[in-house]
Parts: C-alpha cells; structure tokens; sequence
C-alpha cells in the first residue's frame, strides 16, 4: 500500500480577525515535540504557516499527525496571542505583509508583481508514494479527470477580504491568474514533463523548475505525486478524506498501469475546475472527460466507483463513507455560520475553535 503525507497551510490572525505576519515568532515557538517526519515552517507570506506530517502508512497514523500538528501550532500561537485560522483565503481583512526576506519568494514577488501582493492562499497537499518518476508521471495523467471532484469536495474558502465572492473557493480564482496553473499536461515520460516546466522557466513565467501551479504533479523533492488542489481543511476528518481518496486514486492507477490502460484527455478541464471552485458539492460539476455538466453529487459517486476496489483492499470503505456522510463542505459551513457575522466565522475556523476535529 503506498505511503501518505499532507501539508497543511494555516493563516495567523489577530484578535480583530485580520491576518497577522507573526509566522517567523509561531514558528520559532512551536518546541512541542512532534512525530518523526514533521515539520513547521513559514510560507511565502509572513502571515502563513505550513504543517507537514511525516511519512504515513494508514489513515489513523495520520489521523494522529494531523491531531499533533494542529495542537502544536495552536499552542505555539496561543502564546503570541494569535489565532491559526483553517481557511485557503483570509475571511476578514489582510495585514498585507511586506515582500519576504527569503531568496526564492523574492523572486516570486518581483516576477508577479501585483497580483502575488494580496495572494496569502492556503492549501491542502497530498503526497501519495509512487516506485520511480515515470510512473508519477503517468499517474498524474490519469487523475486529470478526478481533480475537480477532489476540489469540490474541499471547498474552503467563500470569504477573501470579509466579502463573499460567491464562490466555494476563492483561493481557486486566485491562483487561475498565475501562469499553468490548472490541470497538468499530458506527459508521456518524466524527461517530457521536465521538458515542459523548463520551456515555462525559459519563457520567464516560472521562478524555477521546482516551481508549478499544476493541481497535481511529480513532488520535485520526494518519491510521490504531490495532489495541490484541495483548500485548506477546516477539520482533520476533511483533510483525512481528501488523503484517503487521494491515495485510492494513486493505487487504482497503478493497477490500471499494469493492465495498460490509457489514460484518457481531459478536453474541458478549465470548465471543469471553474464549475468545482464556484460551485463545489451545492451544484453542477463538469466532467472533463464526458464534457458535460453533471450533478456534483453524482461525479463523487463516479470517483467513489472509480477507486471503490483500492479503497476495499486498504480496508478504507467504511471510514470514506462514515466521512462522507450528511457532510457539507467548508465553504457551506463558513456562510452559515456567517449568518452570526465574520467574526464568528473566525472562532469557528480557529484551531481549538470546536472546529478541529
């Protein structure tokens, strides 16, 4: 069974609820001992902060990382006075930081000038294990098709600036402006993906070759394929599901590998994403595939049949169902705790806010 990892992106608010640039203090306050494997570090913005657990086996293992993560970073701010918001864009106003001191998010501020100054995004990403590089590549042009469900499911983050822009995730609409960002090419090889992002970096809209906007891809540093495109989750059982589907997609592509099937082109994919971050699992949904509109609810259903047999043999059905069941997504949450005004928007998505679990 392949191993799993997340990483989890927070955002630091003051008591008003406005994000803060205290993640160099968290950071440097968060002693509390943690599982082999984890990390704490600041983001690209100086209000954000990443949590990433170390290598998992199974869903509890990484139930448990998550639990000891989230608790370690909330104590770590706690002491500072800040909250740790589980959210992908600010719900109330920005601290707008000042550009990063670190080399290589300079760099990403001077290339994309104004439309990275307000970009303070948080993201959930999955790393699934995969035996070589060809093979994360070959994955990742498989579950082309499965992204926008994944995204819908994890819709989190209505509110950007303390207005709703009618969206399930605004973070989604944020990084659409960046250059590739979406669904993946299709790559026969790694050296043709390398090929790609290096024809990018050429062109000048890249920082680096460790740099995409791909909702899914090759991790650069580890032996996985890298899942981008969930938004932050407001709970641990979100986030398990969004890892707990993703690996099952990962094994039902290699089965599907040693069989040789083909992986199929995903013609309408930018439909497919905008319907999923508008909409998330509340309307339609797209099928990149098909190229017709769906209900949302019966596009799970699709991916649920799709990795139904992974899901089985990792003895991970009846934990997917339980966490799937009378479930709503974030972004409904947010809005309707929002009835109560933003700022109880803000208790309920902080860490330790009843929110957590």
């Amino acid at each position: 069974m392949s191993t799993i990892g997340v990483e989890e992106e927070f955002l630091l608010v003051d008591r008003a609820g406005d994000t803060t640039p205290r993640a160099a203090e968290v950071v440097a306050r968060c002693v509390a001992p943690l599982p082999d494997g984890m990390t704490v570090q600041r983001e690209l913005r100086d209000t954000q902060v990443e949590v990433a657990t170390g290598v998992c086996r199974d869903a509890t293992e990484l139930r448990d990382q998550l639990v000891a993560g989230r608790a370690a970073l909330m104590a770590a701010a706690s002491i500072l006075d800040v909250r740790v918001l589980a959210t992908g864009t600010p719900v109330m106003g920005s601290a707008q930081p000042e550009k990063s001191a670190n080399p290589r998010f300079a760099l990403v501020d001077e290339l994309y000038a104004g439309i990275a100054d307000d970009y303070e995004a948080c993201g959930c990403h999955v790393h699934v294990g995969v035996p070589d590089r060809d093979t994360a590549v070959a994955v990742v042009n498989h579950v082309a098709r499965w992204l926008p469900t994944l995204l819908a499911l994890s819709v989190n983050s209505p509110f950007h600036n303390g207005l709703d822009h009618g969206y399930g995730s605004w973070r989604i609409v944020q990084q659409s402006r960046f250059p590739g960002s979406g669904i993946p090419p299709w790559c026969a090889d790694h050296a043709q993906w390398q090929e790609e992002i290096s024809r990018l970096v050429e062109c000048g809209v890249l920082v680096d070759e460790k740099q995409t906007f791909w909702f899914a891809r090759p991790s650069p540093r580890w032996p996985t394929v890298e899942f981008r495109i969930a938004d932050t989750a407001a709970t641990v059982d979100d986030a398990v599901l969004q890892a707990l589907l993703c690996r099952a997609l990962v094994t039902t592509v290699l089965a599907q590998l040693d069989r040789g099937v083909e992986a199929l082109p995903a013609q309408t994919a930018a439909a497919a994403v905008w319907t999923a971050s508008r909409y998330g699992m509340d309307g339609p949904a797209v099928d990149p595939v098909l190229g017709r509109q769906i209900p949302a609810p019966v596009m799970m259903t699709l991916l649920l049949d799709h990795v139904r047999d992974a899901l089985v043999d990792a003895g991970e059905l009846d934990e997917v169902h339980r966490l799937l069941r009378d479930r709503c997504s974030g972004a409904t949450r947010q809005r309707l705790v929002a009835a109560a005004g933003l700022s109880a928007v803000v208790r309920r998505l902080s860490l330790g806010g009843g929110n957590d679990r």
